[in-house]
């Protein structure tokens, strides 16, 4: 853990955000865990790529404090936090596509990373679900930015999240289909990314290299 603002990209905080970090990581039942959550999920709102890491450092604190007496305080803020955000997140969308983007970012990369027996915590799973179903409303689809970050978390998570609830699943990609058949307006590069996230659950969240080399080669021209 030596180098954790290195590993955490921490870095872009000041000094005594820094310091305040570096001691949650190590030893959360000395630092106020309320302000620590606070200042992950800030940052995480304006910063794309904190927002893809955050989950890591947020795993981190809840495993030392877990170690240290069995302790949830941590995650507790955190989803008191996830929440709100959660319930303001039109609004959000609203003000910020970025933050919105962010956000969704953010929770799935909790999702991910914060388990509860090794099966991922029940809290998160209408949440998420219902982030993904927005990112695929037709107004949705038409945001480039949105799109990319409907099918990054579906390429991360969506494997997961089909194991705990196949039928909003099922709901996700009959939009999914409609849009990349029925929609005007998208983007080439918007019905690329479409295509490919429909192979992939098709190919049960796998793509055949084939496949991976027609899509890559076609985003990365």
């Amino acid at each position: 853990m030596e180098n954790c603002s290195e590993d955490y990209r921490i870095q872009s905080f000041d000094v005594d955000t820094q310091k305040l970090l570096k001691t949650a990581l190590k030893d959360p039942s000395s630092v106020n865990l309320e302000k620590v959550s606070n200042i992950l999920v800030d940052q995480s709102l304006k910063d794309p790529l904190f927002s893809k890491e955050a989950g890591r450092i947020c795993y981190t604190i809840v495993q030392a404090e877990a170690k240290q007496d069995n302790g949830t305080v941590f995650r507790r803020h955190l989803l008191n936090r996830l929440q709100q955000e959660f319930k303001e997140r039109e609004e959000t969308r609203k003000r910020s596509l970025q933050g919105w983007v962010c956000y969704v970012t953010f929770i799935c990369n909790i999702f991910d990373y914060l388990k509860v027996n090794n099966m991922p915590m029940v809290a998160l799973v209408l949440p998420v679900y219902d982030c993904l179903m927005r990112l695929a409303q037709p107004d949705a689809l038409l945001n480039e930015e949105e799109v990319d970050c409907l099918v990054l978390q579906l390429h991360r998570i969506g494997e997961q999240l089909e194991k705990v609830n196949s039928q909003r699943m099922d709901e996700l990609f009959f939009l999914l289909r409609d849009g990349f058949l029925l929609q005007e307006g998208l983007t080439s590069m918007a019905r690329l990314l479409l295509l490919e996230v429909l192979e992939f659950r098709a190919g049960g969240w796998m793509l055949s290299s084939t496949a991976h080399k027609y899509y890559y080669s076609e985003i990365a021209d």
